[in-house]
C-alpha cells in the first residue's frame, strides 16, 4: 500500500529556512518509477504546483514555480525512502498547507509540472505558517 506522510511545517520568521520531509512507503525512490510532486494551499486559495520530478529523468527536477525558483529545492534521501523540500529565504506569502504526491509514471512531471489527475496518492499535508 503507497503511502506518504509529510512533516518538517513549522513556523519560521521571514528570511528562515526549513526543510520538509515526504516519507513514502509502499514503493522504493531508489529503484521504482515514480513522479513526485511538492504542492502548497494557502489560506482562500486553490492548491498550486511548487516543484516536481520524475525518477526516469536524470537531469533532475523538470519543474519549479516561478514563485520558488531559487529558494525551493527537492532532494531524494534514498536511503530513508524519503523526498525532501529544502526551503530557504521564506517570505511570508510562502504560507500554505504543504502536500507530497505521486504518480505512478517515471515520466509524469514536465517543464509545466505533473498532471494532478495522474496522482494517484497524497499525503495529509504539514503547515509552514510563515510568520510576518
Amino acid at each position: 500500500q503507497v503511502q506518504l506522510v509529510e512533516s518538517g511545517g513549522g513556523l519560521v520568521q521571514p528570511g528562515g529556512s526549513l526543510r520538509l520531509s515526504c516519507a513514502v512507503s509502499g514503493f522504493t525512490l531508489e529503484l521504482d518509477y515514480y513522479s513526485i510532486g511538492w504542492f502548497r494551499q494557502a489560506p482562500g486559495k486553490e492548491r498550486e504546483g511548487v516543484v516536481c520530478m520524475s525518477s526516469r529523468v536524470s537531469k533532475g527536477p523538470s519543474f519549479y514555480a516561478d514563485s520558488v525558483k531559487g529558494r525551493f529545492t527537492i532532494t531524494r534521501g534514498a536511503a530513508k525512502n524519503t523526498m525532501y523540500l529544502q526551503i530557504i529565504s521564506l517570505k511570508a506569502e510562502d504560507t500554505a498547507v504543504y502536500y507530497c504526491a505521486r504518480a505512478d509514471s517515471g515520466y509524469g512531471c514536465n517543464e509545466h509540472g505533473i498532471n494532478q489527475d495522474d496522482l494517484d496518492q497524497w499525503g495529509q499535508g504539514t503547515h509552514v505558517p510563515a510568520s510576518s
